[in-house]
C-alpha cells in the first residue's frame, strides 16, 4: 500500500509558476514509476507527466511539454511537478499517482493522491 499526499496548488496569474509536491509513504517509493494527472471541471482525468523509478526517463503530454518538468527525490520519497508559463487552460485538480509499471493511462496506476487545486487566472 502506498499513500500519496499532494501539496503546492493554488491561484496564480497566467504566465506564472507553481511547484507541486507529492509525498509518498508506505512501500518502497523507488519501486514505483510516478505520474501526474489533472482533471478540469466536466472533463476526463488526463495524463500530464510521468517519471521512471530511477528518474532517468520522463515523458509529457504535448500540451505541457516545454513548460512542465517532473522530477523525483527517492531519498525524500517525493515527486515534483514544476509548472512554468501557466495558462488558464491548465486550471484543474492535479493528482499524483504511483504505478508498478510505467505508462500514461489511468489504468496503469495503482495508487492515487487526493488531488490539489491549481487555478490560473487570465
Amino acid at each position: 500500500q502506498v499513500q500519496l499526499v499532494e501539496s503546492g496548488g493554488g491561484l496564480v496569474e497566467a504566465g506564472g509558476s507553481l511547484r507541486l509536491s507529492c509525498a509518498a509513504s508506505g512501500r518502497t517509493f523507488s519501486s514505483y514509476s510516478m505520474g501526474w494527472f489533472r482533471q478540469a471541471p466536466g472533463k476526463e482525468r488526463e495524463f500530464v507527466a510521468a517519471i521512471s523509478r530511477s528518474g532517468v526517463t520522463t515523458y509529457y503530454a504535448d500540451s505541457v511539454k516545454g513548460r512542465f518538468t517532473i522530477s523525483r527525490d527517492n531519498a525524500k520519497n517525493t515527486v515534483y511537478l514544476q509548472m512554468n508559463s501557466l495558462k488558464p487552460e491548465d486550471t484543474a485538480v492535479y493528482y499524483c499517482a504511483a504505478a508498478l509499471r510505467s505508462g500514461s493511462q489511468k489504468s496503469d496506476y495503482n495508487y492515487w493522491g487526493q488531488g490539489t487545486q491549481v487555478t490560473v487566472s487570465s
